[in-house]
Formats: structure tokens, C-alpha cells, sequence
């Protein structure tokens, strides 16, 4: 049962499509075909947003009259009500189309659309004798889908980079601004050790780099008249008190 409901379906949409491709019953107007269908690829007459999605239009000139084809444009609308979504960007030709003669034309458009399904209508607008026809070609329901994602998309791994620094730099400022730092401890500088220093002229040295013996100081002796010379120096006292009692040898 749902079989044969499906291949009716099916049979109603290529009815309706057949129709519109049709001419319309005017005397005046020349028999042109207009047939449209997406490529192999997009067996399922997918959209996808934000690409540039491409659809072969076939333009047949079946009556005895030379005509211009002036644009191909098209139209999405909504699937059950028929309402007017959107129209596409028109496609300009203006090339001739010999009477017999059969072209077939790539008609590329956006889509920015939530995902779903959508109505598309295709036409082709002629010229002839100064008149201006359109024959719709293409009148289907067809399915709004988003783009796969590639590891190797480089767009979105900009897009990556760029908001993890932006969220990097401002959780570094939040840390900086909240969060408070310890503070630095200075260490002292060790000194070099300070001894008993005597100076000599502009020059001088320390104590402690002299062996002992260089400091040892000589004995003071004392003389009879008082004075005080030290035990490595041959003081006055004792040269006059040789001297004395050499004077009193001689008395």
C-alpha cells in the first residue's frame, strides 16, 4: 500500500513539472520547452546553504520563430501554501535561440534558509517580436541542508583559533584582575666579613689575611730616666750609660 502511495506521489510531481514546462495555450506565444534538474551528484535535490548550488536548464525552440533568451531567475516558496519566500538572482543571457534549435544553460544560486523542505520554481523569460514570455521549468519540493564539516576546513579552524585567544586573553585578565598575586620577597645580598682594618697612607689592609707572628707587638722596656723603647730598638738611654761609666773610669 505505501508503495503504491509513493509511486503516485511520484507520478503527480512529474504531471506537475511536465505541466509547467509546458507552453501556455496562447496563440501568439511560441512553442518554447523548458526542462531543469539537478545534477547526477544531487540525486536528492539537496540545497545547501551558504554554496553555491547549481541546476541544468534545457531551453528547446519548437516553434518557426527566432526568439532571445533573456534571463533565467527563480523563486522559493513555502511547500504547502505556496507563499512567496524569496526570489533568487536572475542569471542574464540575452543570446538568440534559433527556431529548432536546443541549449542547455547552468543556473547557480544561494540559499540561506532554515533546514527543511522548500518549494523551488525555475523559469526562463524570452523575447520575441518585441513581447516578453515566461516559461517555468523546474516546480519541486526540494531539501534545505547545512554544509558537512571537514577536518581540513581551514575557515573553521580560523574561526576556532580566533575565539579560543579571545576567550584566552580575557580569562588571563579576569585571573590577573580577581585573583591576587604573592607578593616578592627580596633576599638580602651577603656582606663580605668586616675586620679590624688599619690604613697606611691612601691604602689599607685587614687583620685577619696577616699571619700572627707579623702582629705580635714588641715588649716595651723601661729605661731610669722613664722613657719607654721597645726590646728590637737600641735605645738612647743605654748608648748614654755606657758612656757614663766610661767617663768614670777615667775620673
Amino acid at each position: 500500500m505505501r508503495f503504491h502511495s509513493l509511486f503516485g506521489l511520484g507520478a503527480f510531481a512529474a504531471l506537475c513539472q511536465f505541466v509547467a514546462a509546458s507552453p501556455l495555450a496562447n496563440p501568439g506565444e511560441p512553442e518554447i520547452v523548458v526542462t531543469a534538474a539537478f545534477p547526477e551528484d544531487n540525486a536528492f535535490s539537496h540545497v545547501v546553504n551558504g554554496q553555491r548550488n547549481e541546476i541544468l536548464v534545457t531551453v528547446e525552440n519548437k516553434s518557426e520563430r527566432n526568439v532571445t533568451l533573456q534571463n533565467i531567475a527563480g523563486s522559493f516558496h513555502h511547500p504547502e501554501t505556496n507563499k512567496l519566500i524569496k526570489n533568487t538572482t536572475a542569471l542574464h543571457y540575452k543570446i538568440p535561440l534559433l527556431q529548432g534549435a536546443q541549449m542547455k544553460l547552468p543556473y547557480s544560486f544561494y540559499s540561506e534558509f532554515k533546514t527543511g523542505d522548500l518549494r523551488l520554481n525555475i523559469w526562463v523569460e524570452h523575447e520575441t517580436d518585441g513581447e516578453k514570455y515566461r516559461v517555468h521549468g523546474y516546480d519541486s519540493v526540494v531539501r534545505i541542508v547545512e554544509p558537512e564539516g571537514s577536518f581540513f576546513d581551514i575557515q573553521m579552524w580560523i574561526t576556532y583559533l580566533i575565539v579560543l585567544g579571545s576567550l584566552g586573553g580575557v580569562g588571563y585578565y579576569a585571573y590577573l584582575t580577581f585573583v591576587p598575586q604573592p607578593k616578592k620577597r627580596k633576599v638580602p645580598t651577603p656582606s663580605a666579613p668586616v675586620g679590624t682594618v688599619t690604613a697606611t697612607g691612601a691604602g689599607g689592609y685587614q687583620e685577619e689575611w696577616i699571619p700572627e707572628h707579623h702582629l705580635k707587638k714588641p715588649k716595651v722596656r723601661r729605661t731610669k730616666s722613664g722613657a719607654a723603647t721597645s726590646g728590637d730598638e737600641t735605645s738612647g738611654v743605654e748608648v748614654s750609660g755606657t758612656e757614663g761609666r766610661k767617663r768614670k773610669g777615667k775620673k
